[in-house]
């Protein structure tokens, strides 16, 4: 006899992980099948051990500045190898947290890879076939949740040879540190590896196809990048196309051509580091035989996360690209199989944050989008500059922008770059999910000296009456 669950989630990353938790919370007997690591790729190889990483370059970051907070330092250095380490031993812990919180809710976890099988009926519970070091099983669900996330993909003719042209998986551990780094994408993964390798004293190039750096932000928080990356030494190659990437002895060489046509340039560096996107992980899941539509290579599913009966799908699979919105996605479908209350996930107040230095933060429309829909805004901005706690903590730079609706007073979107943004977001992200608007936020009392200030200020300044600008 197979071992009959409630709910199977195949992928135990940020949405998987979760899904299995509130199902099993909801009192649901439940599975969770992973292949890998427990945590999947946020927790081992994304979010958290480059968070780690970060966290390093921005110490070393500070004690090359102390000076100018009046502090002598010694003689100190980057220790390439413990900086690594360090990263992976913060990955290797999170994940034994996740593997507690399932024996916590009772959750069995099952080290394999999963496959559905074809169904015998629409009255029997779906069958899936585990792959494991000990043998083939099979187990049945009346659920299954798909959660199997998205791995880096590459561009046609340019060879991942895990040495000299790598991955995000590589650059967090490489066995010694790169002179030089070309870094393909400037996207939040792309800013991010090349800000950590540049605190390391790797001299570093940005080629990116698009006209501007993290080009799904606003316009100004694109340049004001662009403007810190230059006064960091990292030189941005906008709107080119890579053509050929081939190793060249110890080094990578590459071709680039502008993307509007002109002439080519060569560049050299010890390393190449892909950061053009992701491709969901589909492959051999058994997708065909339940009828599973995909839409550019993601799983294809209706409002309610469905991909077909008693099948859903979350997270990166389908194309989300957060790890928090994974989780939410989580949520809501364990709480809709469970039959409980289940609010809608929020699509249109999705905080994004870059942990780059100065870090990005943002949720809501664009300004250019904005106005291309028509919408009446008011804009207001705060610069770091003129914020005391930020040049008290010595680091000036970059500034908060909004945009309230000029008739109703609700936020719009907002887009900060600078120190602390990535927390600092959650403020307007409340502000777009509840009836925070313009006018309730200006008159709330923020403490001071914070970083905080700065989202009042910005408010003021979009309603007229900003005192400290």
């Amino acid at each position: 006899m197979s071992d009959t669950y409630d709910v199977v989630v195949i992928g135990s990353g940020p949405g998987g992980y979760v899904a299995a938790i509130r199902c099993a919370q909801l009192g649901l007997k439940t599975a969770c099948v992973e292949r890998e690591n427990l945590g999947g790729i946020c927790l081992n190889w994304g979010c958290i051990p480059t968070k780690a990483l970060l966290r390093s370059a921005e110490v070393l970051d500070t004690f090359q500045h102390a000076k100018e907070f009046g502090i002598i330092a010694g003689e100190f250095r980057a220790d390439f190898a413990a900086i690594i380490q360090r990263s992976r031993g913060i990955a290797d812990k999170v994940s034994k947290g996740v593997g507690f919180l399932f024996r916590k809710n009772k959750i069995t976890h099952i080290a394999g890879t999963a496959k559905l099988l074809p169904r015998a009926g629409a009255w029997r519970p779906h069958q899936l076939q585990i792959e494991a070091a000990s043998g083939t099983t099979t187990i049945e669900a009346k659920h299954v949740i798909l959660a199997t996330g998205a791995r880096a993909r590459s561009l046609p003719g340019i060879e991942i040879d895990g040495e000299r042209i790598i991955e995000y998986r590589k650059a967090m551990t490489l066995p010694s540190q790169p002179r030089s780094l070309i870094v393909l994408g400037a996207g939040a993964i792309g800013v991010e590896f090349a800000s950590f390798y540049r605190s390391l004293g790797a001299e570093v190039t940005i080629v990116e196809f698009l006209p501007r750096l993290v080009p799904n932000e606003d316009a100004e928080i694109s340049k004001e990048l662009a403007r810190a990356f230059d006064r960091r030494g990292i030189q941005s190659l906008v709107g080119y196309k890579l053509t050929s990437a081939k190793n060249h002895g110890d080094r990578v060489a590459i071709t680039i051509e502008p993307a509007a046509g002109g002439d080519a340039k060569q560049l050299e560096a010890d390393i190449l580091l892909v950061a053009v996107g992701t491709a969901a992980n589909t492959e051999n899941l058994g997708l065909e035989a339940h009828g599973i539509a995909l839409d550019r290579g993601f799983i294809k599913v209706d409002g309610e996360n469905r991909c077909g009966e008693n099948l859903w799908a979350i997270g990166d699979v389908i194309g989300r690209g957060l790890a928090h919105v994974a989780s939410a996605e989580g949520v809501f479908v364990a709480e809709k199989i469970a039959g409980v209350h289940a609010p809608e996930v929020r699509y249109d107040a999705i905080p994004a944050c870059t942990y780059c230095h100065p870090e990005i933060a943002s949720v809501g429309l664009t300004e250019d989008k904005a106005r291309a829909q028509n919408i009446p805004i008011k804009v207001g901005k705060m610069p770091f500059r003129a914020l005391a706690k930020a040049t008290a903590a010595g680091d000036p730079n970059g500034f908060v922008k909004v945009l309230w609706h000029a008739e109703t007073g609700a936020l719009v979107g907002a887009h900060l770059i600078g120190p602390a943004v990535t927390d600092l977001i959650a403020e307007f992200t409340l502000a777009k999910t509840t009836e925070v608007n313009a006018e309730s936020l200006a008159y709330t009392i923020h403490a001071h000296p914070t970083f905080a200030e700065a989202l009042r200020i910005a408010t003021e300044d979009a309603l007229g009456h900003a005192v400290d600008l």
